[in-house]
């Protein structure tokens, strides 16, 4: 058998089944290679430092898989860069004067608490990333609530949006990334180009980014907010905050997002909502990590909601099975 068929394994989501070359290592490769246009942008507006954060995710996030998967005897997958990624987007989503031994105690909650206890990749309900920062979050609010840049503690564009101040930054000024932020969410035009790859590379599909993004628009535009025109309004809720960052890169997610197109459209546009539902109505400037970590506990819903039928099977020959199963339980008892 030659070197390239060896390499083949087999893709069982759908029926037939068909060989491909792609793996878990490919897809998590292309991931990070996407986040390098945010990772320069990062480095340029804070500093070097957090290329230092983001390599401490990495690493802390990696061996902290290594260690369980190690300490239970199990098959070490650290070789799937799944780890790495994680880390490395749970530090995107973190100010930029958050400590180090913060990103370890976060990577710690993602991969071991989330991830691995329950089975390791693909068997995670929630986005280890967000669930990670969900968890900085509530135990040092203090620190994540605010950026610091250069010693100056400065206010996000959408708590200027959701407070009594007007604005300071242009809708220019947001897109290029020339505002405070968390780490890998001020620049939308980088986050554009990693979402540009990552369609070519078919690592994701356009439809739960667009439906996120697309439905915290609509919202934004139909309400509007005094002080500020619609479309104005609208553009900052879409550029501020994570609504970029975390509806391509995070509510993507393999694990936690539904496969079906109907049940990633209504996971999408759910995303959108809560987001706008959150910042509008909620304590949190910012509610897109939430709205998705939320909307992660209806993937399973969405996705039997939702399934495609067998080909040739008609809704009377589902019915009338339906009724024979009922019937035998029926029996059974």
């Amino acid at each position: 058998m030659s070197e390239k068929n060896e390499r083949l394994i087999f893709d069982v989501a759908y029926q037939p089944q068909v060989r491909t070359t792609v793996d878990t290592r490919r897809l998590m490769s292309d991931v990070i290679v996407a986040m390098i246009p945010v990772a320069i942008v990062a480095v340029y507006r804070y500093g070097w430092h957090v290329l230092v954060l983001m390599l401490t995710g990495m690493a802390s996030a990696t061996f902290f898989e290594w260690a369980y998967r190690r300490l239970l005897h199990k098959s070490i997958t650290i070789d799937d860069y799944s780890a790495a990624v994680s880390g490395l987007l749970l530090v995107m989503v973190l100010p930029p004067q958050t400590p180090w031994w913060m990103i370890v105690i976060g990577t710690f909650f993602a991969i071991v608490v989330v991830k691995q206890l329950y089975g390791g990749i693909g068997k995670n309900f929630l986005n280890p990333a967000l669930a990670g920062r969900a968890f900085l979050t509530a135990s040092y609010a203090g620190t994540l609530t605010v950026v610091i840049i250069d010693g100056t503690t400065m206010a996000t564009p959408l708590s200027y949006l959701y407070g009594e101040n007007p604005l300071p930054f242009t809708v220019a000024q947001n897109f290029l990334g020339k505002i405070p932020g968390s780490i890998g969410e001020i620049s939308s035009l980088a986050i554009l180009l990693g979402a540009a790859y990552l369609i070519v590379r078919k690592v994701i599909r356009w439809r739960i980014p667009a439906c996120v993004i697309g439905s915290v628009a609509l919202i934004s535009l139909v309400c509007g907010h005094a002080g500020y025109g619609r479309v104005e309004w609208m553009l900052h809720n879409v550029l501020s905050g994570g609504v970029m960052f975390t509806g391509i890169f995070m509510a993507t997610d393999y694990a936690t997002s539904p496969v079906t197109r109907w049940g990633q459209a209504i996971y999408g546009i759910g995303i959108g909502a809560l987001t706008m539902l959150i910042r509008c109505f909620g304590g949190f400037a910012e509610g897109c990590s939430y709205a998705i970590l939320i909307m992660n506990l209806t993937t399973w819903a969405l996705d039997k909601a939702c399934h495609r039928h067998q080909f040739g099977v008609s809704r009377e020959d589902i019915a009338a099975a339906r009724a024979a199963k009922k019937a035998a339980k029926k029996e059974a008892v």
